[in-house]
């Protein structure tokens, strides 16, 4: 406890204004209510911690619990986001396969627009990446993911949204505009 007698904890001071007043100028009373609503906010803030693990988007060490549930490698060297993706993804792909759940399965992965096309004559759909530039960074946690719930029968291709050289025209650069960026850097982030 401070010295000027302001308590530290919140718990504590909602404590505190739970008994009669006349504890309100006890600094023993003050003393002992604030250690015990110490307590009681780092109970409050574990017990939020907690919850966050039941919830994908706000999961961080329940992440673990998460992909064993659902049969997911667990690879803590990943980001969270992309463990978060895999497990959002592998969740939406219970069911029935239909074009439409691919379009979602993927854009879990890539967070950008996917157009899935069905070529059933020739047992095959595409995958295209719209809004991301370059291959995604998680793209084999894609990959294996499609595998897995893609009918056997069917082949998928991927295709990606490269920047070309001849996007510049409209783009208001030049040529001689790209001496400071490497080849890969304009094919797969484009010019910023």
């Amino acid at each position: 406890m401070s010295s000027g007698g302001a308590m530290m904890s919140m718990r504590g001071q909602e404590m505190l204004g739970h008994l009669p007043t006349y504890y309100g100028g006890s600094q023993i009373m003050r003393s002992v209510i604030d250690a015990q609503g110490v307590e009681v906010d780092d109970l409050r803030a574990a017990l939020d911690g907690i919850l966050k693990q039941f919830y994908v988007a706000t999961a961080t060490w329940g992440l673990e619990r998460w992909e064993r549930e659902l049969g997911i490698a667990v690879d803590a060297a990943k980001p969270l986001g992309q463990r978060r993706s895999v497990i959002i993804s592998k969740i939406r792909g219970i069911g029935s396969v239909t074009a439409e759940l691919l379009r979602s399965v993927a854009e879990a992965y890539d967070g950008g627009s996917v157009d899935v096309t069905v070529q059933p004559g020739q047992y095959r759909f595409t995958v295209k990446f719209v809004d991301t530039l370059g291959v995604p960074p998680n793209l084999s946690d894609l990959q294996a993911v499609i595998e897995e719930i893609k009918p056997a029968h069917l082949v998928v291709e991927y295709v990606f949204t490269y920047f070309l050289y001849s996007d510049l025209d409209g783009s208001g650069k030049t040529y001689g505009d790209l001496t400071g960026y490497t080849y890969d850097e304009i094919l797969n982030k484009g010019l910023t």
